[in-house]
């Protein structure tokens, strides 16, 4: 493929995924138990939902923020995932597959149990920097087993196995806690975009479009290491200090959804791939950007199925992504496992 050709197919690609994203806005908003007219939806959005009116309320209060929720955070995993799968050199890990979105999980939910028993609430900011302990952490515990265990699936079930030992844990805490709080944890871990205010997605999103820049930034040593570690330092790049950024905005990113919207699974594996398969093209220059509009646009269908296929009743997010992310991962690994028999 020429690289003329290359750059046409990057484009088109660019050009659907933006196609597919104000698709994907459109029917979000519209959609719902209160149908709305696009030129109404036009005008409150234009009006920042001044006019205090019954539609203005719905989309600016409730579907406008969800949605965005959706797309930003959707990126962001997606990107985690990326950056994982350049660390371990393997398409398989992901931040919930590795347990590290559990971690997540565990520090948030044991910060909910204790905070919520002496306080009548938690600042977002604690809740933000507990999932990111949580996640640093199990993070550091996987790197310590990598170094041990060559094998990349028996990495993955180390992955599983510390992801149920964190729920677990998470579960022993909440049947020593309020009832009140357990609902509030139990509908969080659940995973959904759904009680997002403007003020807890204003901040996620400073934090993740910094640290998509910043991987962005680094895409060409990125480039570079996914040949090799020592190709990597002939061409100059500090090796230790590069695996340490690819790690911490990983831990980021992640740590990011799972304060918000809860644990999201297989978002994180499967849409990296799915966007390589789409550009034609492993390069993180590429793949950073499409993978963060591939997250958005899958997360939003994702969440539009989670709410309206079962209306009144709402299905967790995870619930949704499992159905359409787990065959990709399925399909990832039977790939491999076919490509070393036959070699």
């Amino acid at each position: 493929m020429t690289t003329r050709v290359k750059a046409v197919r990057t484009a088109l690609c660019f050009a659907l995924l933006a196609v597919a994203f104000v698709v994907m806005t459109v029917l979000n908003i519209n959609t719902g138990s209160v149908s709305i007219a696009p030129g109404e939806i036009f005008r409150i959005v234009l009006n920042r939902g001044t006019d205090g009116g019954a539609a203005s309320n719905v989309i600016w209060k409730i579907r406008l923020p969800r949605l965005l929720a959706a797309a930003v955070l959707g990126g962001a995993l997606s990107v985690s995932g990326f950056l994982l799968q350049t660390f371990f050199r393997n398409p398989i890990a992901g931040p919930y597959v590795l347990g590290i979105s559990s971690g997540a999980k565990l520090f948030v939910g044991m910060t909910m149990v204790f905070v919520l028993r002496y306080a009548a609430g938690i600042p977002f900011w604690v809740v933000m920097g507990s999932a990111f302990l949580g996640s640093m952490l199990i993070t550091g515990i996987v790197l310590l087993f990598a170094r041990r265990v060559r094998s990349m699936s028996s990495l993955l079930v180390v992955g599983i196995m510390i992801g149920s030992i964190c729920t677990a844990i998470t579960d022993f805490f909440i049947t020593f806690a309020d009832e009140s709080n357990v609902a509030n944890l139990h509908n969080w871990s659940m995973g959904s975009f759904s009680g997002v205010s403007w003020s807890n997605l204003s901040l996620i999103s400073a934090v993740v479009v910094l640290a998509v820049i910043a991987a962005f930034l680094i895409s060409k040593p990125m480039s570079a290491y996914q040949l090799g570690e020592n190709y990597a330092r002939s061409m100059g790049v500090n090796v230790r200090a590069f695996r340490m950024a690819l790690i911490g905005l990983s831990s980021v990113l992640s740590s990011c959804v799972t304060a918000l919207s809860g644990p999201i699974s297989f978002v994180g594996v499967a849409v990296p791939h799915m966007a390589k398969l789409l550009f034609g093209t492993a390069r993180p220059a590429i793949i950073i950007p499409g993978a963060f509009m591939l997250g958005s646009v899958f997360c939003m269908g994702c969440d539009l199925i989670a709410r309206t296929a079962f209306s009144p009743t709402e299905l967790a997010i995870s619930t949704v992504t499992a159905v359409f992310g787990a065959p990709v991962v399925i399909t990832l690994m039977v790939n491999r496992q076919r490509l070393k028999e036959n070699e």
